[in-house]
């Protein structure tokens, strides 16, 4: 099930961004994109995804930005670490004189370039994390994934109702056999009836009446629909019913629900012999796949 969810929160000079966008999948695989001194909660972010999402590709951005001109600047520019700069700028200042290197030489720009002389300010790995900071992270995070489980919510309930609506139509489609099937049977029985007196005309044989009763009993009995439909109209009624329940695992027990529900389809469909009711049978296998495809993206 597709997801989408964001939260912005305010942080004394800081604003945290969580972003969570996510596609369905068997089980929960979660991307993460966030600063490196929140790799420490990184644990910690990740199992409260798992208890609140279940399953999904679900990729995770956390970005924490800096909001004062100064602080600004300071994270996109580099400062100069001055006694750096100092160190090196008097040992190249006492080379330059000794080895009579002119004066106009660009020092301070050779000096720049050289390691340790720039430096960002940022947290480093090995100190601790701000626990104010690293709880508004959390929250931030929470309320992201209460807009992503709302946005769920809602692409559920519009699948409510696609599924309802197909289903709907495969029972109104159930109901056009019926009409058909009584014909289909005396018609079949006729055929037989009418193909056995030509046979029994061109051998000169006696056909046994009482064994052609039991042997068309038998096989007309074969090609009664009644248990077909009956489990049909069953499993439709459960796939409703599991539908408006609660808790884990819908998806995948409405998934076995529409196996079933083909199961059924098809023997109506061997049994049919008959091309109006094959007609209905092949629009209701296309409802059926329909359905098949959207229990996918259900949780």
């Amino acid at each position: 099930m597709t997801g989408y969810g964001k939260a912005v929160k305010d942080y004394q000079d800081q604003t945290i961004t969580v972003e969570l966008r996510g596609v369905n999948s068997k089980s929960l695989d979660l991307s993460t994109r966030m600063p490196s001194y929140l790799f420490e909660k990184e644990l910690d972010i990740r199992q409260l995804i798992a208890t609140r999402l279940e399953r999904g590709k679900v990729d995770l951005n956390i970005s924490i930005t800096l909001n004062s001109t100064l602080s600004t600047l300071n994270s996109q520019f580099p400062p100069i670490n001055a006694e750096a700069f100092k160190f090196y700028y008097k040992q190249l200042a006492d080379l330059q004189s000794e080895l009579g290197i002119p004066a106009s030489a660009d020092l301070v720009g050779a000096v720049m370039r050289l390691p340790a002389v720039t430096k960002a300010e940022t947290q480093e790995a090995s100190s601790s994390l701000d626990p104010e900071l690293a709880k508004a992270v959390i929250d931030t995070l929470n309320e992201a994934l209460d807009a992503f489980i709302a946005f769920r919510t809602q692409e559920g309930a519009a699948l409510q109702a696609k599924f309802t609506e197909q289903l709907d139509a495969i029972e109104a489609l159930k109901a056009e056999v019926e009409p058909f099937e009584k014909g289909r049977v005396e018609h079949i029985r006729e055929h037989l009836l009418s193909n056995l007196d030509k046979l029994a005309e061109e051998t000169k044989q006696r056909i046994d009446s009482n064994r052609l009763e039991q042997e068309m009993i038998y096989y007309l009995e074969k090609l009664d629909i009644t248990e077909e439909k009956v489990r049909l109209t069953n499993h439709i009624k459960y796939f409703r019913e599991t539908m408006d329940g609660d808790g884990t695992g819908v998806g995948k027990k409405l998934g076995f629900i529409a196996q079933e529900m083909g199961r059924e389809i098809n023997t109506l469909g061997s049994k049919s012999n008959q091309s109006q009711m094959q007609i209905i049978v092949v629009k209701m296998k296309d409802l059926l796949e329909q359905i098949k495809e959207q229990v996918l993206n259900v949780l």
